[in-house]
């Protein structure tokens, strides 16, 4: 609600506006220090900036570095407001530290002077990030690379002076109600990993038990990563069941407005990705003088796997060709053309899916910075082969069942979404004095 009650001026700030008419603006260096110390101990408490707030850092996990390391790290001191002025596009992050310690002289470390509040301030630089105002002061070779903002820019930055007593009472405001959106936030999430984490357990049982585990007989699979099957289940192995092809030897440059669909690596690895369909935002478009590479084509029931993966979780993603339609296998994929039936590829996009079967491709994956999927390895990976009619009726009830939690959890999505531009919007308003408190 706009304080109507209350006269305004013009900031003489583009991105800010109109102001409380008793407010000032004044520069960073008016309000605060630019702290250079350096700390001179040996053994101090080393913090780290995050997005959630100043964290201790954990330096078990950091090889290679030792208590001198830190020797020239700067001092923090409580209420100290941390600023990351070094990457203004990735790093875009401030926050005010609740912990004595020590950081890297690479951050922004500001001390507030008398009549002005750390708390009120937190919420104002963070602003300043939101909506782009320090990235727009920023220099450096590449809006991607160390995009950076000086300290001699950041101590003259315009700073926003309400009389001290606004500045806590904004701050308090803020606190209270930040602290209530960030509480739904986690429930919100609570709930998205919760079902997703029952969207798993619900997959990895139907396709290695089937739907009524409790009405059959099992058997000793003799395969180490599965244990039990279902006792008229049968076993096979990729090979048997797949031809394999590569994915077209392109590059992004290759990429065109539109034209011919493709999907490589990156659309694979996205976290969009089910593995199960294919989703219109994965497809990139490419000239139609490819249509001479018949082996990259693929058709509707093949597979499409990532060669590569820049962790171990991702050993293994693939997407499950749903549509039939001309496209292609892009960059750093491998092609699994199917001999089998419609159903049972369905059925396997689900078991391909499970930590149980990616088990024997994370056995078996080499590389040190990245991990290489290759066409042998696919090749020998064992696979689960129900009746035909169990696989059909496994991935509908898989299907449908998906179908609900992904619909319940991008509902959950947009309302976190929401909530976050809501509490940017709520900071934005008040530290500048357009919502009345």
């Amino acid at each position: 609600m706009s304080n109507k009650n209350m006269e305004f001026k013009d900031s003489g700030i583009p991105w800010i506006g109109q102001i409380p008419k008793h407010w000032e603006v004044k520069k960073v260096k008016d309000g605060f220090y630019l702290k250079k110390d350096k700390a001179l101990i040996e053994n101090p408490v080393v913090l780290t900036l995050a997005r959630s707030g100043i964290k201790v850092r954990d330096l078990e996990n950091n090889e290679g570095q030792f208590a001198k390391s830190y020797f020239e790290y700067n001092p923090v001191d409580i209420d100290d407001i941390l600023l990351n002025t070094m990457d203004l596009q990735s790093g875009a992050n401030c926050n005010i530290s609740k912990i004595k310690g020590v950081i890297s002289p690479a951050y922004a470390n500001l001390r507030y002077k008398n009549g002005f509040s750390p708390n009120f301030y937190n919420y104002y630089f963070k602003i300043q990030y939101w909506t782009f105002a320090f990235f727009a002061h920023g220099k450096g070779v590449s809006y991607e690379n160390r995009w950076t903002l000086n300290n001699q820019t950041l101590m003259r930055f315009p700073l926003l002076v309400p009389p001290l007593n606004e500045q806590k009472k904004i701050a308090e405001f803020l606190d209270k109600k930040c602290e209530i959106i960030d509480k739904r936030l986690s429930n919100l999430e609570r709930k998205i990993k919760s079902l997703k984490e029952y969207k798993k357990s619900l997959i990895s049982e139907c396709v290695t038990k089937g739907l009524n585990p409790q009405n059959i007989e099992f058997k000793d699979s003799g395969i180490p990563w599965i244990g039990q099957i279902p006792k008229h289940w049968e076993i096979s192995k990729i090979k048997y069941c797949f031809n394999f092809s590569s994915g077209l030897n392109i590059t992004k440059e290759n990429l065109i407005e539109s034209g011919i669909p493709v999907i490589s690596y990156g659309q694979i690895h996205s976290k969009e990705n089910t593995g199960t369909f294919i989703k219109d935002s994965f497809f990139r478009f490419i000239s139609q003088d490819y249509l001479k590479n018949k082996k990259s084509l693929v058709n509707k029931g093949n597979f499409i796997f990532a060669d590569t993966s820049e962790d171990l979780d991702g050993a293994g993603n693939s997407v499950f060709v749903d549509l039939d339609l001309t496209m292609f296998a892009g960059y750093h994929t491998i092609i699994l053309k199917n001999k089998c039936n419609f159903e049972f590829s369905k059925f396997l996009s689900y078991l391909f899916q499970t930590d149980l079967w990616r088990s024997q491709i994370r056995l078996a994956v080499s590389g040190v910075k990245v991990f290489s999927i290759t066409k042998k390895i696919l090749a020998n990976c064992e696979i689960l082969v129900p009746p035909l009619n169990e696989q059909k009726k496994i991935a509908e009830f898989l299907d449908k069942k998906c179908e609900k939690i992904d619909r319940l959890n991008e509902n959950y999505t947009k309302q976190i979404t929401a909530l976050k531009e809501y509490k940017k919007s709520l900071i934005y308003e008040c530290v500048t004095g357009k919502k009345e408190i």
